[in-house]
C-alpha cells in the first residue's frame, strides 16, 4: 500500500503527554506500527525538513491508514493524517521508513550521521539505554572513549540502529565504524591503560586442587573441603583478595588436612568416605574403566592415607519405601581394587522378602546388601576401587526398558535390576606403615645424612626451600625461608624430621604468598602509572590462565633469568603449555564455563514428559561438547569451527538419543557427520539445548539470550520487575505453537524492547526439544523455526543460524576473544580492553582465528602484561 497516514500528537501538558504515550506503545507489536517516542532528534527534524512542524513534546507514530484503532480514539490530541509519499518528498517505498539501507552519505562529518541517526533516542532527555551522545564530540572520540566504546559495540553486531529505524548504507556505516576503532586504537597506542588489576586473587576451589596436585603430587577433592567459590562476568576466578573469617578457617583447616595427607608423619584415625550415585543414573550398562563384561556400578579413585587393612562397603539403589528394586533374580557384584577383583559376591534373593506387584517388583529384606563388604590390605597413596555387577546374558531383560527411563519408583518406571547406591571407604585398620607414595617421593627430597640436629635441618632447608619457591611461584628469600623453617623446628622438638616437614608444610600452605597471587608495585613507579609486571608475575598470569595452576620448573627459571618477555620466548612457552596435558583445563574450567556446562547439573527435565532423561544422558551430554572443544585445542583449530565442526563426539547412550546407528559402548569417540547435520558445531549439541530449556518445555527466550550473550556477546538487559510468565497452551482443541505464545508475550511493551532481539534467534532452534531430540512438529503442529539476529539477514532453522553468525566470523571470535580475556585477567572488561580485543582479532585473522593465534595474543596484549600502580 502506498498511502500511509501519519498521526501526529501535539500537546504541551507532560501529564497529557503519559496519556498519549500509554496506548500507542501498547501497539509496539503490531506489523502495521512504528515505535513512538518523544521526538527531540531525528523525528523531529525528519518531519521538520519535510514542512510538518512540530514542537518539542512531539509524539509521533506510523500506521496504515486502513488498520487504524479505535483505541486511539481516546488519545485527547490532534491528529494531522497526510499521506507518507508526501512527507518523504516522494519516496513511496515504505522499506525506506521500516530501516532499511537508505542512499550513500559520504563520512565527511560522522558528527552528522550520529545527529541524524543516534540522536533522536541517545540524547540527554531520553538517555535510551544510558547513553546520551548530546554534547559529545564525534569528531573527537579521545575525549570521550567510553561512551564511543560503547557505541562501537552496538555498530559492530550491527544493533543500532534497532529496526525499523532508518540507518546509513553498508559503506557508510562501516567507515563510521572504522573511523571510530582508528581514531581510539591510536589513543590507546598512544597512552597504554592495562585497566584496573587486583593487588591480591585469591586461589579458588579448583585452582587451589590445581596446584596441590601439582605442587604436591597429591590428588585432592577440593569441593570436600573447601566452598563453592561465586563467579561474576561468567566465571569462578574473578574475585578478590577479600577472605572471610570463616572462610580463612576452612584454608587453615584444609591445610592441615593437606600436610598430613601428603607426609603421613603420623598414624592417622579411622576414617570414612562415602561417594553416593546419582538416583537417576542407569546403569544397565559397561562403566569406563571396569573390567568388560560387567554393568553398572562405579570406579572411586581415592588417596590411602597409610598403609594397612580398609573395609569397601556397598550399598544398593532403593525406592522411596528403602526397598531394593530390581533383584528378582540372582545377581553377582564384583568388587576391585586397581582392576583386580577382590571380592565376588552373589545376592540371592528370599522368595519370602520378594514382593510382586503390577507395575514393579521389589526387595523388602534391609540387610540384603550387608555382606557386600570387603576388607583388604593396601599400601599408602592413590588407588582405585570398583564395584559393579556381572552382565547377565539376557536379551529379553536387557531391551525391557527402551528407551531408558530415568525416573525409578513404584509409580513409574521400576529397575529391572539392581544398581549401587553408594560405596564407602573406611580405615586403616591395623595400620603397618606410610610407604612411599607419590606426595611422600615429591616432598622428601632428601634424608637426613645422620641423626643430629644440624643434618636434619641442612635436609629440611633444601625441602622446604624447594617447596617454598613452587609454591610462592617465585626465588625465596631468606626472611621466607627463616619463617618457615621456624616452623619446622617446631614440629621437629615435637615429632621428628617428618613431623617438621608437615609443620613446615602447613604454615606454607596457610601462607598469604601462596594463597593469594600478589603483585607488588615497583618502588620507582608513582600511582596511577602503567607499567609491565615482572617475568615471575608474567609466569604466574600465564600458568593460571592456561593450567589454573602454579608455574612448573621450566616457566620458573624462563622467568627467573627474565628471558619470558623475549617474543619468541614467549610464544614458545604458549604452544608447549597448550600442547601439555594441564591444559585440560581450558576445557573443564574455561569451556564449560563460558557454554553454562557446568549448569548442567542442576538441569531436571520433567521425568513424566522426558522419562528417559537421566544422568548418563546429563555426562554424556557435557562430555560430547567438552571433547568438542578440546579437539579444537589440540589440533590448533579455527574457534569458529566450534559452529560448524562436521564431527563430534558421542557414545551409545547420547547416538540413540540423537538417533544415530553404528556407535556401540560407553566410551566416546570421534563421528564425522553428513553435511547439513544439524548436529554440527555446539548449536546442535544437547548440553546446550537442555541448559537452555525449562523442565517442560523449550525456552527461545534462554536460547536466545545464551547466543547473544555467548555467541554474540551482545547480553540482554536484565528483564524488568514483575514480569509476567509467558502463558501455557490452555486449549484442550487446539494446540498453541510456542512462536505464536511468544507473539502474545510481546504484546505487553516491557517485554517487547527485550523479546524482539532474543526471541528470533532463540526460535530458530525449535526443532530441538527441552532435552536436545529433533522434531518437526509439536503437538501435531508444524515447526516454524525461521528466525533473525540484530542487524542481519533472515534465516531458517538451526542451519541457517550457522550460517548467519559464519556471515560475520569476526563478531564470534571477538566473543571468544573476550570470553578468554576476561577468564585470563579474573576480572570484567572495561572500555580500555576493546583495543586490545580488536588487535587481537586483526592479528588471529590472518591465522584463520586459530586458537593458539587468540591466546598468544591475550598473552601479548597490554591488560595481561601491563598493570596500573596502586600506591
Amino acid at each position: 500500500m502506498a498511502y500511509h497516514s501519519l498521526i501526529v500528537a501535539l500537546n504541551d501538558d507532560w501529564r497529557l503527554m503519559n496519556r498519549v504515550e500509554a496506548p500507542a506503545c501498547q501497539l509496539l507489536s503490531r506489523p502495521w506500527f512504528l515505535p513512538c517516542r518523544y521526538m527531540p532528534g531525528y523525528e523531529k527534524r525528519f518531519l521538520s525538513d519535510s514542512g510538518v512542524e512540530l514542537s518539542e513534546n512531539t509524539v509521533a507514530g506510523v500506521l496504515l491508514r486502513n488498520a487504524m484503532p479505535r483505541r486511539l480514539s481516546v488519545v485527547r490530541a490532534f491528529f494531522v493524517p497526510i499521506a507518507l509519499w508526501e512527507v518523504l518528498g516522494g519516496v513511496t517505498d515504505p522499506l525506506w521508513a521500516a530501516g532499511q539501507l537508505g542512499k550513500s552519505e559520504a563520512l565527511d562529518e560522522p558528527g552528522a550521521l550520529i545527529g541524524r541517526y543516534c540522536l533522536g533516542c541517545h540524547n540527554d532527555r531520553l538517555t535510551t539505554g544510558g547513553l546520551s551522545l548530546e554534547g559529545v564530540d564525534a569528531g573527537d572520540p579521545s575525549a570521550h572513549p567510553d561512551v564511543w566504546e560503547r557505541v562501537v559495540r552496538k555498530l559492530q553486531t550491527g544493533a543500532m540502529p534497532p529496526q525499523p529505524r532508518p540507518r546509513p548504507d553498508r559503506d557508510t556505516y562501516e567507515q563510521l565504524v572504522s573511523y571510530l576503532e582508528t581514531a581510539l586504537d591510536q589513543v590507546a597506542a598512544s597512552r597504554p591503560n592495562p585497566g584496573r588489576t587486583e593487588t591480591f586473587r585469591r586461589l579458588n576451589r579448583t585452582e587451589y586442587q590445581n596446584v596441590i596436585r601439582d605442587l604436591l603430587a597429591l590428588d585432592i577433592d577440593a569441593t570436600e573441603l573447601l566452598p563453592r567459590d561465586d563467579a561474576a562476568f561468567g566465571f569462578d576466578n574473578v574475585n578478590t583478595g577479600v577472605l572471610s573469617p570463616t572462610l580463612m578457617e576452612r584454608y587453615l583447616a584444609t591445610a592441615r588436612t593437606v600436610s598430613e595427607l601428603a607426609v603421613a608423619s603420623e598414624v592417622p584415625s579411622v576414617g570414612s568416605r562415602v561417594v553416593i550415585l546419582p538416583p537417576d543414573r542407569t546403569q544397565r550398562e559397561h562403566v569406563d574403566g571396569l573390567p568388560f563384561g560387567t554393568r553398572g556400578g562405579t570406579l572411586v579413585e581415592h588417596t590411602f592415607p597409610f598403609d594397612g587393612e580398609y573395609e569397601i562397603q556397598v550399598r544398593l539403589q532403593r525406592n522411596r519405601n528403602e526397598n531394593v528394586e530390581g533383584l528378582t533374580e540372582p545377581h553377582d557384584m564384583e568388587i576391585s581394587l586397581d582392576g583386580d577383583r577382590l571380592e565376588l559376591f552373589t545376592m540371592e534373593p528370599d522368595r519370602e522378602s520378594f514382593v510382586i506387584q503390577a507395575n514393579a517388583a521389589y526387595y523388602t529384606d534391609e540387610g540384603i546388601d550387608n555382606h557386600l563388604n570387603a576388607r583388604l590390605s593396601v599400601t599408602a597413596g592413590p588407588h582405585t576401587v570398583g564395584a559393579t555387577f556381572i552382565k547377565k546374558n539376557s536379551a529379553l531383560l536387557e531391551s525391557t526398558r527402551q528407551p531408558y527411563q530415568a525416573q525409578f519408583n513404584n509409580d513409574r518406571h521400576p529397575r529391572q535390576q539392581p544398581a549401587v547406591r553408594s560405596v564407602s571407604i573406611v580405615g586403616p585398620f591395623s595400620p603397618t606403615g606410610v610407604g612411599e607414595t607419590p606426595s611422600r617421593r615429591r616432598i622428601f627430597s632428601c634424608r637426613p645424612a645422620t641423626e643430629s640436629v644440624d643434618d636434619a635441618e641442612e635436609c629440611a632447608t633444601a625441602i622446604v626451600g624447594t617447596l617454598a619457591r613452587r609454591a610462592y611461584r617465585r626465588p625465596v628469600s631468606v626472611d621466607d625461608l627463616e619463617q618457615l623453617l621456624s616452623f619446622y623446628r617446631e614440629g621437629h622438638a615435637v615429632g621428628g624430621f617428618e613431623v617438621g616437614i608437615e609443620t613446615a608444610l602447613r604454615a606454607l600452605l596457610a601462607s598469604p604468598e601462596f594463597l593469594f597471587r600478589i603483585e607488588r608495585d615497583p618502588d620507582d613507579v608513582e600511582a596511577g602509572t602503567a607499567y609491565l609486571v615482572s617475568d615471575l608475575e608474567l609466569a604466574t598470569r600465564l600458568s593460571f590462565f592456561l593450567w589454573s595452576s602454579l608455574p612448573d620448573d621450566e616457566l620458573l627459571d624462563v622467568a627467573s633469568a627474565k628471558q619470558l618477555r623475549d617474543p619468541q620466548v614467549l610464544k614458545a612457552q604458549v604452544k608447549r603449555m597448550l600442547a601439555d596435558p594441564r591444559a585440560e583445563t581450558l576445557t573443564s574450567n574455561f569451556a564449560s564455563q563460558w557454554l553454562h556446562l557446568r549448569n548442567l547439573d542442576a538441569v531436571q527435565p520433567d521425568s513424566r514428559l522426558f522419562p528417559d532423561f537421566d544422568d548418563n544422558l546429563r555426562l554424556g551430554f557435557r562430555r560430547e561438547t567438552q571433547l568438542l572443544f578440546r579437539s579444537i585445542v589440540d589440533e590448533d583449530r579455527s574457534v569458529t569451527d566450534l559452529l560448524t565442526a562436521d564431527y563430534t563426539f558421542l557414545n551409545e547412550r547420547v547416538a540413540k538419543h540423537y538417533g544415530l546407528s553404528g556407535v556401540y559402548g560407553d566410551h566416546f569417540r570421534r563421528i564425522s557427520l553428513p553435511e547439513g547435520s544439524p548436529r554440527a558445531g555446539l548449536l546442535g549439541h544437547g548440553s546446550i539445548l537442555t541448559v537452555t530449556s525449562y523442565a517442560t518445555r523449550t525456552s527461545p527466550v534462554l536460547r536466545g539470550k545464551w547466543i547473544l550473550e555467548n555467541l554474540l556477546g551482545t547480553p540482554p538487559p536484565p528483564p524488568p520487575p514483575n514480569v509476567p510468565p509467558l502463558e501455557e497452551s490452555r486449549s484442550t482443541t487446539q494446540v498453541v505453537s510456542m512462536r505464536d505464545r511468544m507473539v502474545a508475550h510481546r504484546q505487553n511493551p516491557a517485554c517487547a524492547v527485550c523479546h524482539r532481539v532474543m526471541d528470533p534467534a532463540g526460535l530458530s532452534m525449535e526443532n530441538f526439544d527441552a532435552i536436545g531430540r529433533w522434531r518437526d512438529a509439536e503437538g501435531g503442529v508444524a515447526i516454524d523455526a525461521s528466525g533473525s539476529l540484530p542487524g542481519g539477514s533472515d534465516f531458517d532453522g538451526v542451519v541457517g543460524l550457522q550460517q548467519a553468525l559464519l556471515d560475520r566470523p569476526d563478531v564470534f571470535v571477538r566473543t571468544v576473544t573476550e570470553k578468554l580475556l576476561i577468564y585470563a585477567l579474573g576480572r570484567g572488561l572495561e572500555h580500555t580492553d576493546a583495543s586490545a580485543v580488536r588487535e587481537i582479532l586483526r592479528v588471529s585473522a590472518s591465522d584463520d582465528y586459530r586458537l593458539s593465534a587468540l591466546v598468544v595474543g591475550v598473552v601479548e596484549s597490554t591488560p595481561f602484561q601491563m598493570r596500573r600502580s596502586q600506591s
